[in-house]
């Protein structure tokens, strides 16, 4: 097949929307644990957290600058760092999914 914008941009949306089903079973099975992990942790820190209600105006503000060092401190994909990071973020959009669906419940 010839290579013209049309296949390399079809390509690349497809690589980006369905990326994840031509990894191997073992990087499927660590993201999926990290995510679910990540909301379990988080969804209880926030339960804990919800029901004292002290220190909020401290706490905040640290969830926010350790999900920014997470996001900015990508390494390259060939760094031996990158598999660390890859599960930090998987746990990362599990705590964020937790924050958002205690929002929910909340009426918030």
């Amino acid at each position: 097949m010839q290579k013209t914008n049309f296949s390399r941009i079809t390509y690349q949306l497809n690589n980006l929307l369905f990326g994840f089903l031509s990894d191997t079973w073992r990087s499927k099975s660590i993201s999926l644990i990290s995510v679910l992990s990540g909301y379990f942790l988080f969804a209880n820190f926030l339960t804990k957290f919800i029901s004292e209600g002290k220190n909020e105006l401290i706490m905040v503000p640290i969830i926010i600058l350790i999900i920014e060092i997470i996001i900015r401190i990508k390494p390259s994909s060939s760094s031996k760092f990158y598999d660390l990071w890859s599960v930090a973020d998987k746990l990362r959009i599990g705590a964020i999914y937790a924050i958002i669906l205690e929002a929910f419940k909340l009426g918030s």
